[in-house]
């Protein structure tokens, strides 16, 4: 499933960033930007980079020299990333594989990755490439979200689209979400070469200032459409039924809780 559900392809990436974006990433992504700046990287590489909001965030906040080196697995994320910057900004895009990067090893000073390292099937692995291409001294910072108790509107959002599938509801937004046992996380970080590790539990408020904008991100935006479209069903439907949803439960602002992990190289 998780393989799966990174497969952010065809006019998913557009509507991710548009609708999903403003909501979901946009006030995470000024946090992790600012505690990577306070760290004075001279040069970053970036996993799971989707669609470039905490990329351009980086570029705006760090100075001029320092390089960014910013990947995802899926081109036609990091395709409407390019359009956010002017060529002479000094960021680098490029495909990877976070269980395989291409990367001379001891070549970055910091790594981060937003909400991807949940997409990643095998995560001991994806750390252990990290803690490879990382100078000594280096750091990673990495987000996850909470579980579904922690961040309700998630559970609303996946229960409304299972009502329309009720015999094989989609599974897509129970990865994203699934990821959540700090102990867990803390040893797969451990086995990946890390010995100085830190798990921390957030959260931010967020406004939903169009329930349509953000119901459509929702269904758009991300696997869940191949997901509805596979099961013979309408996804503007879904879509629409979301919106309602979305503006009766969820109002006009949200809480968005989540788990940072910082790791140092030694």
């Amino acid at each position: 499933m998780n393989e799966q559900a990174a497969q952010f392809t065809g006019s998913i990436p557009e509507n991710y960033d548009r609708g999903l974006g403003p909501v979901l990433f946009d006030a995470w992504a000024h946090d992790i930007s600012r505690r990577v700046a306070s760290l004075y990287p001279r040069n970053v590489l970036e996993l799971a980079a989707g669609t470039g909001i905490v990329t351009r965030l980086l570029r705006n906040i760090l100075p001029y020299e320092t390089e960014i080196v910013a990947t995802d697995l899926n081109p036609p994320m990091l395709a409407v990333a390019k359009v956010k910057f002017q060529p002479e900004e000094k960021v680098l895009f490029e495909q990877a594989d976070a269980m395989d990067l291409g990367y001379e090893s001891e070549l970055f000073n910091l790594v981060l990755c937003q909400f991807g390292v949940m997409f990643f099937p095998d995560k001991t692995r994806s750390h252990s490439e990290v803690y490879r291409v990382l100078k000594p001294q280096g750091d990673y910072l990495f987000t996850l979200w909470d579980s579904w108790e922690a961040n309700p509107f998630a559970r609303v959002i996946h229960e409304t689209i299972a009502q329309f599938f009720p015999d094989d509801p989609p599974g897509f937004y129970k990865v994203p979400y699934g990821y959540h046992d700090t102990e867990e996380i803390r040893n797969a970080v451990l086995d990946g070469g890390f010995d100085e590790v830190t798990v921390q539990r957030l959260e931010i408020p967020s406004k939903i200032k169009s329930a349509s904008t953000f119901a459509k991100g929702l269904v758009y935006g991300n696997p869940l459409y191949d997901e509805v479209v596979a099961r013979g069903g309408n996804p503007s439907e879904v879509c629409e039924t979301l919106e309602r949803i979305v503006a009766a439960e969820l109002g006009d602002e949200i809480v968005l809780r989540i788990i940072l992990v910082h790791a140092r190289k030694t």
